[in-house]
């Protein structure tokens, strides 16, 4: 960039000999080290706010004659400067420009410092956004934007600080999108896709947005109300708060971990953990909730299946991996995963074991041994395979039993039933398969509940999903690439270039 005239530096070395000078006081009078450093951050803070100011007042106003040539057009320069508020890490910079538009409308459609300059859309720079939204991605807003207030004095509202966080979050999308995906060496020899849901608070759930937004009328909680309702006072029963899903998916490679059944049990009880088990490579997750854009409803599992589909894509292309596809029992999950070709299903082994616990407790009191021992033989008989032989046994012992627990037992047959083919544990063994979600269920954790759902948290679904996006990209150590890709798109549209 060409500047208009040379920068001048004066009140700059005017404020740097105030600052010197302020150091060499603290050291005749023994000022503790702490103090004089407090002092520096806001002097230097005060110092470069100077120092940019200069450097945009360098660049001039923009004036490039009475008309240019924009494009195919011919542009008129409006009379009257128009004032810019470019808020930085230093501070908030004020000047004035000349801008260009349409003799008939006088609307503005070039400004000419601001391509220079490659200012932003907004008025918040690109590095206050950076450091800003990385705080909100792991941190309640205000208290983001505390740290940021702590630390360079600037201060930002919650309204700006959850706007930015949707601005920056749009281009979430279109940076998945560019990836390319992870050196083909670094891999594993199989890929594994999961997913699961975990419930974010919301402010209104799906149901009543539907209602509200697309005239979809849809009970709002389990039981129709035929009277009109108070809305200061929950139904019996009501829960405290409502709750959408969030859909969590995760896609990675791992190396074969071949075990048997019973050490399997082993690990189950605690009671021995192989060492050398291989660790999950270029693990990369996201989350998606149900939205309601223009009238229409985009539901969440769906579209993170074809994130999570796009990904096992990319990153099978040139080498030919077995697809393993962990999951709960949910049916809406296995008809996402059965729309590839060649994948192997397999139920998570946990969900299995807490239906054991629920038959168990059909004969044995809660938490006894009798109970664990039960749940252990049987176990061992579905990870050797013998699903069949789980289930008629479990007919078996079901006449036996009073009507209630009958029908506790009758749950669980009829779970095992509806996933047998997803439970042949032997061969997924054997193949040295994962056979649990526990890597998503701790992204579930992590990427939702340690965010989303903290004291007093009420979130409207398009905020949660923009700090979804910001908290996922982060987790997968991409938010340096992303802030850049960011940045170079929105220069590119503004000023037609690239960053």
């Amino acid at each position: 960039m060409i500047m208009s005239r040379e920068l001048d530096f004066g009140k700059v070395q005017e404020l740097m000999a105030r600052l010197l000078k302020s150091v060499e006081e603290s050291g005749r009078c023994d000022k503790r080290v702490d103090l004089v450093e407090r002092e520096l951050l806001r002097g230097l803070l005060e110092l470069g706010l100077e120092i940019l100011t200069e450097y945009v007042a360098s660049a001039g106003d923009g004036d490039e004659g009475k008309t240019l040539d924009h494009g195919d057009r011919t542009l008129m320069r409006l009379k009257a400067q128009q004032q810019r508020v470019y808020s930085s890490i230093f501070g908030k910079i004020t000047f004035s420009r000349y801008v260009y538009g349409s003799r008939d409308k006088q609307k503005v459609e070039w400004v000419p410092l601001d391509a220079r300059l490659g200012m932003p859309a907004a008025e918040q720079s690109y590095v206050l956004e950076d450091l800003l939204q990385k705080l909100v991605a792991q941190l309640p807003y205000a208290e983001a934007i505390e740290r940021l207030a702590d630390f360079l004095g600037v201060a930002i509202g919650q309204r700006t600080a959850e706007a930015m966080a949707r601005r920056l979050s749009g281009y979430s999308e279109s940076f998945r999108r560019s990836q390319s995906p992870p050196p083909a060496k670094t891999e594993g020899e199989i890929m594994v896709m999961t997913l699961d849901g975990k419930g974010v608070p919301v402010r209104r759930p799906l149901e009543q947005r539907l209602q509200e937004e697309c005239g979809i009328s849809r009970p709002l909680w389990k039981s129709r109300v035929k009277y009109e309702k108070s809305s200061k006072r929950r139904q019996r029963g009501e829960p405290k708060s409502r709750k959408q899903m969030a859909y969590v998916g995760i896609v990675y490679s791992i190396d074969p971990f071949v075990r048997t059944a019973a050490e399997i049990v082993q690990e189950v009880q605690r009671e021995k953990c192989k060492d050398e088990r291989p660790p999950p490579r270029n693990k990369r997750a996201w989350a998606e909730m149900t939205q309601i854009e223009e009238g229409k409803v985009c539901d969440g599992q769906p579209r993170l299946f074809g994130v999570l589909a796009n990904e096992v894509r990319v990153r099978t292309r040139r080498q030919s991996k077995p697809l393993v596809c962990v999951m709960d029992g949910q049916r809406s999950f296995r008809k996402l995963f059965h729309r590839f070709e060649q994948v192997t299903p397999i139920l998570d082994i946990y969900h299995v074991i807490e239906r054991l616990w629920n038959a168990a407790h059909c004969f044995h009191p809660d938490c006894s041994l009798e109970a664990e021992q039960f749940v252990d033989r049987y176990l061992q008989m579905l990870l050797e395979g013998k699903v069949g032989s789980v289930i008629g046994a479990f007919k078996r012992f079901a006449k036996k039993l009073r009507k209630g627990k009958r029908n506790n037992l009758g749950k669980v047959i009829t779970y095992l039933e509806n996933n047998r083919n997803y439970m042949r544990y032997d061969k997924y063994l054997k193949a040295g398969y994962p056979i649990g979600s526990g890597v998503v269920e701790g992204a579930c954790r992590h990427v939702v509940k340690d965010r989303m759902e903290q004291s007093g948290m009420r979130w409207e679904a398009e905020g949660a999903q923009a700090v979804l996006n910001l908290r996922a990209i982060h987790i997968n150590g991409d938010w340096n690439d992303f802030i850049q890709h960011r940045i170079q798109t929105e220069q590119n549209r503004l000023y037609g270039l690239a960053a």
